[in-house]
């Protein structure tokens, strides 16, 4: 197996996707979901603006990730609407706030439902995105006039704005703790609406949704320390949009290693990539991306709900037809996991041999990239030898 990167697999796995996105022109009447992207690649100008759909009325579900799943919205209707969004940009420093475009990006991203917007742009869009770590959107191309409706604020997200003396990480918390959806809170982060009055800033859309995520993971681990051990080993697993996620919670505290294999996408290949941390937590950015943030959190937000501690191995697949559609789908995918009823085990062993029934690689390759599972298995004082020869079918 080589040792090409997961970014560099995702880039050579979305170059080649043919991926047709609405056509529009160069004025457009419509509305925004309430959606808006913000880029990275000028950093700190940002290309910010809104996203909006090419019709009229309630269109936040292209917009509505947690809504997908729990109405069975099938891949290729989550990239269509996805292509249907339609990207305005302007070229705009991070502590600009009071620029009045982006006063209407904020008005938009802490709106309670969909808003009618017109948009001039200086050419015909084009294009279409494809991302891990963000939802796919249609075409794009910088904006030249934009407006829209009188819009009404969502009553948590606006509490939040107003409250410029509570730190982004204090606001998250507490909209998580009001069931404010990820989405919403994730888009009114990006936009500055958060945070201490003089710090608030733009914020790209890829980086907030890992802060979001980072966020909302270390003020649940901070109270998850605290609780009780497991007393069993647990499996919970959930398929679904060609990805399946095995989660095994461990009877210790807390430590944490997420595995995940690309299988036959491209053609025969096998790409496996794992990363982990120990009690103390991960000090550098996560070498698998933003995925292994978001399924901390979601896992932590049960373990908190349950009020236990347990260490966690994810281990997932995804399968030919696989598309990126960005870290949403890991996040909601295991929130569901962790709802399904899950088996007990005893020990390490009989939970890995079970877990092997469900996956499609051999278990030894998973064992052979990890290090915490490497440890674990150590520890019970199991060699990979041992651990393998009286099972050959885990081979």
């Amino acid at each position: 197996m080589s040792k090409t990167t997961k970014n560099a697999y995702l880039e050579k796995l979305t170059k080649d996707l043919q991926m047709k996105s609405v056509k529009v022109g160069k004025d457009l009447e419509g509305s925004t979901p309430p959606s808006v992207f913000i880029g990275r690649w000028s950093y700190p100008k940002v290309y910010a603006g809104p996203m909006m759909v090419n019709e009229k009325g309630d269109t936040s579900i292209v917009d509505s990730p947690e809504s997908w799943l729990p109405e069975h919205k099938t891949q290729d209707e989550i990239i269509n609407y996805r292509l249907n969004l339609v990207r305005g940009k302007q070229l705009i420093s991070i502590k600009d706030l009071d620029n009045p475009f982006v006063e209407k990006l904020q008005d938009i991203s802490l709106a309670s439902k969909s808003i009618d917007s017109e948009a001039t742009f200086g050419k015909i869009p084009h294009g279409s995105v494809l991302s891990e770590d963000s939802t796919p959107h249609g075409p794009s191309a910088v904006i030249e006039k934009f407006d829209i409706d009188a819009v009404k604020w969502d009553h948590q997200l606006e509490k939040s704005y107003y409250d410029t003396d509570l730190k982004a990480a204090e606001a998250v918390m507490g909209l998580h703790d009001k069931d404010v959806p990820f989405s919403n809170m994730q888009k009114a982060f990006s936009v500055g609406a958060f945070g201490i009055g003089k710090s608030r800033k733009l914020v790209p859309t890829r980086w907030s949704i890992t802060a979001c995520d980072t966020t909302l993971a270390d003020g649940l681990l901070k109270s998850v320390r605290n609780y009780p051990i497991i007393d069993s080993y647990r499996v919970y697993e959930y398929y679904s949009l060609k990805n399946k996620y095995i989660i095994i919670l461990l009877p210790v505290e807390w430590q944490y290693e997420w595995t995940e294999a690309f299988i036959k996408i491209l053609g025969q290949e096998e790409m496996i990539f794992s990363d982990y941390e120990l009690n103390g937590g991960k000090k550098e950015y996560s070498s698998v991306g933003g995925c292994y943030y978001t399924a901390k959190y979601a896992v932590l937000d049960e373990l908190a709900r349950e009020k236990k501690q347990a260490g966690l191995i994810i281990l997932r697949e995804a399968y030919n037809g696989y598309v990126p559609l960005g870290v949403f789908n890991v996040r909601e995918n295991i929130k569901f996991a962790m709802q399904e009823p899950y088996k007990e085990f005893e020990d390490l062993k009989s939970c890995l041999h079970y877990a092997s029934t469900q996956l499609k690689i051999p278990i030894s390759k998973y064992v052979k990239v990890s290090t915490l599972l490497n440890e674990l298995l150590h520890s019970h004082q199991t060699t990979l030898d041992n651990f393998f020869k009286k099972s050959p079918k885990y081979q």
